[in-house]
């Protein structure tokens, strides 16, 4: 699987190539529910889903081809965007535990092949980030504040998403 040659130089963000076929933990509804998405034609480029927190876009395309029939690629949103979440390798963590959560499972039906369906599943892993307030009732982040704590080893950790996808149904001939 490729990667988008932007995607490497996110900054703060551990991105790892996403992995084809893993088996996901079983789990019984996404939290986003959503219908198949429309059936997409051999070649043609289409977005997966988007995760602006972490400023990527997953892209999918059917190849044709009986081996690997459909591939994904992360793009980068915007160059100038800062991301607020981690997009970590689905094999190196351990969703359906640890706090990971089924976030979406998108059905993706390919045109020429009515009988097959790309299905990528999203999870993701909240992390309870404390606001404190002042006196004025607002929450601020001070520049000082943030480098002594960046400094000593003490920043948050950030939420994180893990990418899965696998292709069910028959392959066509």
């Amino acid at each position: 699987m490729k990667m988008g040659r932007g995607m490497l130089s996110i900054p703060l963000l551990a991105l790892l190539p996403l992995v084809a076929g893993a088996q996901a933990p079983a789990a019984a509804q996404p939290e986003i529910q959503r219908p198949p998405g429309t059936a997409q034609a051999v070649g043609a480029v289409h977005t997966v889903r988007q995760i602006p927190e972490a400023c990527a876009r997953i892209e999918g395309r059917f190849t044709g081809q009986a081996d690997a029939p459909y591939a994904m690629q992360l793009v980068r949103t915007d160059a100038r965007c800062q991301p607020r979440a981690a997009l970590l390798d689905f094999a190196q963590v351990q969703p359906g535990g640890n706090g990971w959560r089924l976030n979406d499972r998108i059905r993706i039906p390919a045109a020429a092949c009515p009988g097959q369906q790309a299905v990528v599943e999203v999870w993701r892993r909240p992390v309870e980030q404390p606001l404190t307030r002042d006196g004025q009732g607002q929450v601020r982040v001070y520049l000082g504040e943030a480098r002594q704590q960046a400094e000593a080893g003490k920043l948050a950790s950030l939420p994180a998403f893990a990418v899965n996808m696998a292709v069910e149904g028959r392959p066509c001939r």
